[in-house]
C-alpha cells in the first residue's frame, strides 16, 4: 500500500476516482487478498476525507472484490474456487445464449465490428496495458450480446460484468492466453458468418470453460 496514489481526474466524483484507485491496487496486486482496509488510513494516504473511501468500499464489496468480516472490517476478498465458478458458470450460460441468438439476428456490419476488435486486441497486446486488453475483450463480447438484441439478456450480462472482471484480468495477465483467445473468437467470427448456431454455442463454451480452467489454476497456486 505504500505506494498507493490517487489517480485524479477532474471528470469524476471523488468517489469514483477513489475507486478506480483502489480497484487497481487490488488487481494489480498491490493490495494483497486479505489485506485491511482501513478508512482513515486510506483516506490519510489518498488525501481525501473517509465519506468518499466509505463509498469507493462500499462499491468494491458490489464488484466483490471487498468483503466486511466481523472484529475486523473491511479486506480485500480472497479469490475462492467456489465464488469463480458460481460466476462463470452462470456467464458460461448466458455467453452461450447470447451468441446463439446473435446468430440469428447479426448484421455484416456487427461481424465487421467483431474481426475490427480481433485486430485492436492484436495490437493493443503489445501495449502490456491491461485495462486497454481487457476492454478489447470486453468490447468484442459487447458486439455479439448487442447483436442477439435481446434487452433483458444484455441486462443481465451487464450486471455480471463487474463480478467477473477480476476473473478476465487474472486470465489476461498471462500473455501465453493470447494466442488460445484470439482463435477462439476467430472461430466464433466464422460461425456467426455461416449461421452455425450450434458450432458457435460449443466454442463460446469452449472459450468459457478454457478461462474458467486457467482461472481455477491461478487460484489453486495461490492457496
Amino acid at each position: 500500500m505504500e505506494d498507493l496514489e490517487l489517480n485524479a481526474n477532474a471528470y469524476l466524483p471523488l468517489r469514483d476516482v477513489v475507486f478506480q484507485t483502489l480497484r487497481e491496487a487490488i488487481l494489480r496486486g498491490d493490495l494483497k487478498p486479505g489485506e485491511r482496509l482501513m478508512e482513515l488510513h486510506l483516506a490519510s494516504k489518498l488525501g481525501v476525507s473517509r465519506t468518499p473511501i466509505r463509498e469507493a468500499i462500499h462499491m468494491l464489496q458490489q464488484e466483490g472484490l471487498v468483503v466486511t468480516v466481523p472484529r475486523r472490517g473491511a479486506e480485500v476478498a480472497k479469490m475462492t474456487e467456489k465464488d469463480m465458478e458460481d460466476v462463470l458458470l452462470i456467464r458460461e450460460a448466458l455467453e452461450i445464449l447470447a451468441v446463439q441468438l446473435a446468430c440469428d439476428n447479426i448484421t455484416e456490419e456487427q461481424i465487421l465490428l467483431l474481426e475490427e476488435k480481433v485486430s485492436e486486441f492484436e495490437r493493443v497486446i503489445q501495449t502490456g496495458d491491461i485495462k486497454l486488453i481487457a476492454k478489447a475483450d470486453i468490447d468484442f463480447h459487447d458486439i455479439i450480446y448487442n447483436a442477439a438484441r435481446n434487452s433483458k439478456l444484455m441486462q443481465m450480462l451487464s450486471h455480471l460484468r463487474e463480478q467477473i472482471y477480476r476473473y478476465r484480468i487474472e486470465y489476461l495477465k498471462n500473455e501465453k492466453n493470447y494466442p488460445h483467445l484470439m482463435k477462439e473468437h476467430r472461430q466464433i467470427i466464422e460461425g456467426l458468418k455461416h449461421r452455425k448456431k450450434d458450432f458457435v454455442a460449443e466454442m463460446m463454451k469452449n472459450h468459457m470453460i478454457n478461462q474458467a480452467n486457467e482461472v481455477r489454476n491461478i487460484i489453486r497456486r495461490q492457496e
